[in-house]
């Protein structure tokens, strides 16, 4: 196009660098042996995707355990250099969730907990002039958290325009019933399917944990649901957020 146009050189928005690392003890390298009660680490990659898929310039960091003074040191080194941190994990109320005390103690946290499901515990916060995104721990929770939150985020700080950081998102009606608690809003995975009319539906995957990692493969999109919505009906209309909509797909 800058060819077609006679241009040799374009005014470009330098990519962010964002470093990335899982925290957790029971988190191990793939490839690698796999501890009693020990899981093979997924977030990781799923985060580095989505940041490459949208032109970051990404540092692995690895995995990091819940230990206070390494994940002091790893993230006031991490800030040095880089734009951005991206973490999965820790940042929740249990004794091991050592993320948000860390960077309280060398930074400052702008936001924690979401009325969301999944990525109730997202945080954000700052340590010197490096962001620094929290994301939940369960597979899905940083999948859909990153797409939905992180993605858009970083796309502004390159530049984007709102437009271009707006999941789209269309009417279609709900091929199942559904009753839940309201006071969070909530994504399903989801698909589309033509019912025995020949109309087209949403359905959402079998399970709603977030732990079923294999969920997201299977799904073609997201269906999202109002603070205030407790039920779904056969034939209601709902909001469909295909993933081809997303920037990171």
């Amino acid at each position: 196009m800058a060819a077609g146009q006679g241009k040799d050189s374009l005014v470009v928005t330098q990519p962010l660098r964002v470093a990335v690392f899982s925290t957790g003890d029971e988190l191990a390298v793939p490839g690698g042996a796999l501890p009693p009660g020990g899981i093979y680490d997924s977030n990781r990659f799923a985060m580095i995707g989505m940041m490459r898929a949208i032109g970051c310039e990404v540092t692995d960091l690895g995995l990091l355990r819940d230990d206070f003074d390494v994940l002091q040191i790893a993230l006031g080194d991490a800030a040095q250099n880089h734009d951005v941190i991206l973490t999965s994990g820790g940042v929740s109320v249990g004794k091991a969730d050592l993320l948000k005390p860390v960077v309280d103690s060398i930074g400052e946290i702008h936001a924690w907990k979401l009325a969301i499901k999944p990525g109730k515990p997202l945080m954000r916060g700052k340590i010197g002039n490096c962001l620094v995104l929290g994301l939940p721990g369960n597979p899905v929770s940083v999948m859909v958290s990153g797409l939905l939150f992180a993605v858009p985020l970083l796309l502004h700080m390159m530049g984007a325009r709102g437009e271009d950081c707006t999941a789209v998102r269309f009417n279609v009606p709900a091929g199942f019933a559904l009753k839940r608690g309201t006071g969070r809003r909530e994504w399903l995975r989801a698909r589309l399917h033509r019912n025995g009319n020949g109309e087209l539906v949403a359905l959402p995957f079998r399970s709603s944990s977030s732990g079923v990692l294999s969920s997201m493969v299977w799904a073609e999109g997201l269906i999202e649901l109002a603070e205030d919505r407790a039920s779904v009906g056969q034939g209601d209309v709902v909001e469909y957020i295909p993933f081809a909509g997303l920037q990171a797909f």
